[in-house]
């Protein structure tokens, strides 16, 4: 009797053991379910500020798009405005929301928390952060636009679309080369098309038993009279130079500045200027090469047979 007893009693501590854990997480839950349920006005309230945000944002974006096409701004400068005007509207929409939310959550604890948040972010995202702000500052200046024609660091190309992080550029072959926007902003980049026009030049050679005035004279003729070039910016034609076996000229004229106005004007000018020296009579010599003995060198004869 003694030994069921002990059983019984042990047994009946073990549920009450049972019975006691069983409350206490049944109290936690239902302690949880009441703090669940509290939080729905909250949670239904932040959600419809959450849909007020992105309703605001897009009308927001509408209104700036018409602004900013009114001022005749640059695609990228809009594309910028839009992007800063979005993501402060969603910062303020998810501010309010997250206090709605967690009511002890003030605006500045919310603010120094970000504060600290972004330091962290910023040393574990440098590069992005550095291609970020890159591209804020390529936007904001008013060089190197949309369809002006590059080169930077070996790369060249056609600019097609600048965003914040990265610069797509079309190469003439027609590839694609997606460029960081930090590479651009820290290293020289030429603008080819930055105005319509701009100087070429090539150099051509006379021999030295020429009247350098009439090259002259026939050079500066038939560049004017080549297709594409720019007449009233000027044309150079200058003696530049004593080469091996001719006198050189350097000879500069002002046409397009893409990359192909620049290869239609050179072909035009060079046909030009060696069909009138061809007709002028002028030559155009290949390298020469004199041998000097400086003793008489015999010449043998064939012996007559």
């Amino acid at each position: 009797m003694s030994n069921s007893g002990a059983g019984a009693e042990v047994t009946e501590k073990l549920a009450d053991k049972t019975r006691g854990s069983v409350e206490i997480l049944t109290g936690q839950l239902a302690d949880m379910w009441e703090a669940l349920v509290s939080m729905v006005p909250g949670m239904l309230i932040a959600l419809i500020v959450l849909i007020l945000t992105w309703i605001i944002s897009k009308f927001a974006i509408k209104i700036t798009d018409q602004i900013t096409k009114s001022a005749s701004m640059r695609p990228s400068l809009r594309e910028l405005i839009e992007t800063l005007v979005r993501i402060a509207i969603w910062v303020i929409g998810l501010m309010i929301a997250l206090t709605i939310l967690m009511p002890g959550l003030t605006p500045a604890s919310l603010i120094a928390g970000l504060g600290f948040g972004a330091v962290a972010i910023g040393f574990a995202f440098q590069d992005i952060f550095e291609n970020f702000m890159a591209g804020i500052l390529i936007m904001l200046r008013e060089k190197m636009r949309i369809g002006d024609y590059i080169e930077c660091e070996g790369t060249e190309g056609v600019v097609e679309h600048i965003a914040l992080r990265e610069t797509h550029i079309r190469k003439p072959n027609k590839e694609l080369t997606i460029v960081p926007n930090s590479i651009l902003f820290k290293n020289p980049v030429k603008i080819l098309t930055d105005v319509e026009k701009r100087r070429h030049d090539v150099v051509c050679g006379v021999s030295y038993d020429t009247d350098l005035e009439e090259a002259r004279e026939v050079i500066l003729n038939a560049v004017k009279s080549a297709d594409g070039v720019d007449v009233a910016e000027g044309i150079d034609v200058f003696a530049c130079e004593f080469n091996s076996s001719s006198v050189d000229f350097n000879i500069r004229w002002w046409s397009g500045s893409k990359p192909r106005a620049m290869h239609e004007s050179r072909d035009t000018v060079i046909r030009s200027v060696k069909r009138a020296l061809d007709d002028a009579g002028i030559e155009i010599p290949f390298p020469y090469v004199t041998h000097t003995f400086k003793e008489p060198v015999p010449i043998a004869e064939k012996e007559e047979s």
